[in-house]
């Protein structure tokens, strides 16, 4: 089932993530969902904050990035970074909780990270490149933190009308996204 993506000034979004364990209700129908809620959107990865559920669950798909061979798929729960190091480097980010914004953002390009599979088993590794970048990216969302955190305030100045209109409720995302009313 496509579910409907949190969008920009939902407070959910500016939450630590709680972690979980196998007794989370429907969990593996949340995970499918979640890939396909990403894939409907042409996301490479998706955080649990992100369909509005304040856990510490991320999945990602790097598979299909262009002129990417070591693309992945994987299931985050309950992660931990160990260590982000290396050369920084620049890239252009998006997030599907902010339509229509892309920024150059500096990361490390290697990340240590600990974190359970969907049957709860633990893993150690080092990612790099494109998959070191969207773990530590999709990261953040379960820490609270957008991904317009890490630029400049001059560019958030530059972007604000953009802010504003995710705000306000007025942009198109082209996917399912559900706008926060402070009414509630």
């Amino acid at each position: 089932m496509i579910l409907k993506v949190t969008a920009y000034g939902d407070p959910i979004l500016r939450n630590e993530g709680q972690n979980i364990d196998a007794n989370y209700p429907s969990l593996h129908q949340l995970i499918n969902d979640m890939y396909e809620t990403m894939y409907n959107a042409s996301g490479v990865g998706l955080a649990a904050p992100q369909v509005g559920l304040n856990i510490n669950l991320f999945v990602i798909d790097t598979s299909k990035v262009d002129d990417y061979k070591e693309g992945i798929k994987k299931v985050f729960i309950n992660p931990e970074i160990l260590d982000e190091f290396g050369k920084s480097w620049i890239y252009e980010e998006g997030c599907l909780s902010l339509p229509k914004i892309r920024e150059n953002v500096e990361r490390f390009d290697h990340v240590k990270i600990r974190y359970q599979d969907e049957n709860f088993n633990y893993h150690e590794e080092t990612f790099t490149g494109i998959n070191g970048r969207v773990i530590q990216h999709e990261y953040d969302h379960v820490m609270g933190v957008l991904f317009i955190d890490h630029i400049t305030p001059l560019r958030r100045r530059l972007i604000r009308k953009k802010l504003d209109s995710i705000l306000n409720g007025t942009v198109d995302a082209g996917y399912p996204i559900r706008f926060y009313s402070k009414k509630r």
